[in-house]
C-alpha cells in the first residue's frame, strides 16, 4: 500500500483568484502548489489534502505521514511578538489548524515534513521564535527552478544522508528562524547564519527552509523520498 501524506494548504476567497466570474469571486477554495503533490506522487506515496474545516486530529489516525507546506507568515503574535509592517494578513485560521496538526502528530509520532513556512510553524509549536522580516532572501527576482545559494549540513544529519554536507537551494522565504524550538537540532544553515533545515532530537519531524518541490530536481528530491519512507515504515 502507498502510504497516505496529509498535504496542508492555504485558503484564498475566490475573489483573490484571477479570472475567476464575478458571481463566484464570494467563494473559498483551498489551494496549494501542486509540486508538493507531485514530489509525494513522485517518491512513492499519496497525497491527501487536508482541509482547514476538520479537527486535524481526527486526521491523523488515517494518515502515515504529513507535509506542511509554504505559505503566508505565522501570525507574529503566535511566538509572542508584536506584527511589524511587512507582515503578510493574518491567516488565523491555517495556524490553528496546522499548530493543532502538529499536537496530533507529536503525540503519535507521525512522520512530518515541513517546507519554508512549514519549517517556521514547527518551530513556533515547538516554542521557538522568528525573525520577521529578512528581504535579502526573498528571491523572487529569479526562477525558483534553479539554486541561489549553498547551504552546509551537518555530518551524520538525516539531511546529510540524503543531500551530503553540502547542498544548493533556492530561496523564497522572507522570514527565518531566530531562536529554535524545543527539541529540534540546527543541521542546516546558510553563510550568514541563516538556519535552512532542523530535525527533531527524538521524532520523526524534520524540516528544510527552501522549497525543494520547486527545484529542477523535484521529480527526485530525496527530501520527498525521506517522508514517504519514513510513513512506509509505519505501515509495515
Amino acid at each position: 500500500m502507498k502510504p497516505l501524506i496529509g498535504l496542508t494548504g492555504r485558503r484564498k476567497n475566490g475573489s483573490q483568484l484571477v479570472g475567476q466570474p464575478d458571481s463566484l469571486r464570494h467563494l473559498e477554495g483551498d489551494w496549494y502548489y501542486a509540486d508538493y503533490a507531485r514530489g509525494v506522487l513522485a517518491a512513492g506515496g499519496l497525497p491527501v489534502h487536508l482541509p482547514l474545516d476538520a479537527d486535524p486530529a481526527l486526521f491523523v489516525d488515517r494518515l502515515d505521514g504529513i507535509l506542511i507546506s509554504g505559505g503566508a507568515d505565522v501570525w507574529p503574535e503566535r511566538y509572542g511578538a508584536t506584527p511589524l509592517p511587512s507582515a503578510d494578513p493574518a491567516e488565523h485560521e491555517r495556524d490553528d489548524f496546522e499548530l493543532s496538526l502538529l499536537d496530533a502528530a507529536a503525540s503519535r509520532s507521525l512522520p512530518t515534513l515541513g517546507i519554508c513556512r512549514g519549517l517556521q510553524v514547527m518551530n513556533v509549536h515547538a516554542g521557538g521564535t522568528l525573525h520577521q522580516h529578512v528581504p535579502e532572501h526573498a528571491r523572487y527576482d529569479v526562477s525558483p527552478t534553479g539554486p541561489i545559494h549553498t547551504i552546509s549540513i551537518a555530518e551524520d544529519s538525516a539531511l546529510a544522508g540524503l543531500y551530503g554536507t553540502t547542498h544548493q537551494v533556492n530561496s523564497l522565504h522572507h522570514q527565518t528562524v531566530d531562536r529554535v524550538g524545543e527539541g529540534f537540532t540546527i543541521t542546516a544553515s546558510h553563510e550568514d547564519g541563516t538556519i535552512e533545515g532542523f530535525e527533531h532530537h527524538t521524532l520523526p519531524m524534520l524540516a528544510v527552509q527552501w522549497h525543494p518541490e520547486m527545484l529542477d530536481t523535484r521529480d527526485t528530491d530525496p527530501v520527498f523520498g525521506w517522508i514517504v519512507q519514513q510513513a512506509a515504515a509505519r505501515i509495515g
